[in-house]
């Protein structure tokens, strides 16, 4: 007998589910957009999807269709989300440029910002904010300090350059 791992082998700790209101138009879509790779799917007989396991890189996230009676809903029923899914990346200007051409929406530009990374924040079609990064310079954490209450004092962009 094998034994039961708590965490299923190529999994991490922590694993966002994303629900969406058309998992597999999302999947091809995050495919499209992000380069994502589809692991897995289960098909629901009523035409839904449970979820959709898809790699970003070497991170998993679930993709599930909305279930209403279970109080299951997507950012676009329940009128947006707070939560931003964030994707590092080699090449963060190619991913960027893809993501755009398939259709998501800018809600910050991708620029070098004052902590180091080049970061631009994207609304895709379903609803979910993703940010797209790429670490480009070392910053003392005083410095970053130092930039973020500058920047929140006066309300200004988080660009530096």
């Amino acid at each position: 007998m094998t034994e039961v791992r708590a965490v299923p082998a190529g999994m991490h700790t922590i694993t966002p589910h994303i629900v969406v209101q058309d998992a597999i138009a999302a999947s091809g879509w995050y495919q499209r957009a992000f380069g994502a790779r589809e692991r897995d799917r289960l098909p629901l007989p009523n035409g839904k999807v449970m979820y959709v396991e898809l790699w970003f890189g070497d991170s998993p996230v679930m993709v599930a269709d909305e279930f209403p009676d279970f109080g299951i809903l997507s950012p676009l029923t329940v009128g947006g989300t707070a939560v931003v899914l964030h994707i590092f990346t080699e090449d963060v200007d190619s991913a960027w440029q893809r993501a755009v051409e398939a259709g998501a929406e800018v809600l910050g530009p991708l620029q070098e910002q004052f902590w180091g990374d080049r970061h631009g924040q994207l609304l895709d079609p379903f609803g979910h904010k993703w940010a797209l990064a790429q670490h480009v310079r070392d910053v003392p954490r005083e410095e970053i300090a130092k930039a973020a209450a500058a920047m929140l004092a006066t309300g200004g962009a988080a660009n530096s350059s």
